[in-house]
């Protein structure tokens, strides 16, 4: 499965997608990027006149790139449809439930700042994955890390 066709299988959209682009993804980890818009939506009230990424925000982002991305991965036996013949509609998207996180942060992201998200897999059964993940600046700086688990369904 190519990185383009998991970004595809994401159940998001804009606004609402914080996935880039994906590095490198195998069986044990992911590791993706995003770079947040200085046009994004939420830097209007957070804060006034001093824009910051919400950490809510930041914990989306590494879900989405650590958890979902490489569940869809780890589930792409079960996907069982021609990427190159059909296309990819909402009813073969997988279903993403996030069950469990647990964050901690260290530094703010700004606006038009790249992210990298590196997540390693720490637990992938009967369809629930936890992972280890923890987001970068472009400085390779340590911006937050944490635990993040979810349920994820194949249509």
């Amino acid at each position: 499965m190519k990185t383009k066709e998991i970004i595809k299988l994401l159940p998001y959209q804009k606004p609402f997608l914080f996935v880039d682009g994906i590095e490198s993804i195998s069986e044990e980890g992911v590791t993706g990027h995003y770079t947040f818009k200085e046009d994004e939506s939420f830097y209007e009230g957070h804060f006034k006149n001093n824009p910051i990424t919400p950490g809510v925000i930041l914990t989306e982002c590494m879900a989405q790139i650590g958890l979902v991305c490489l569940g869809i991965y780890l589930l792409k036996d079960q996907l069982s449809f021609d990427y190159a013949q059909e296309p990819i509609n909402d009813s073969k998207k997988p279903q993403i439930a996030l069950t469990a996180h647990q964050m901690d942060f260290y530094l703010p992201v700004l606006p038009n700042e790249k992210v990298t998200v590196i997540s390693e897999k720490e637990v992938f059964r009967f369809n629930k994955l936890k992972c280890k993940v923890k987001m970068l600046n472009s400085k390779g700086e340590l911006v937050a890390r944490g635990l993040i688990s979810g349920m994820i369904k194949v249509n």
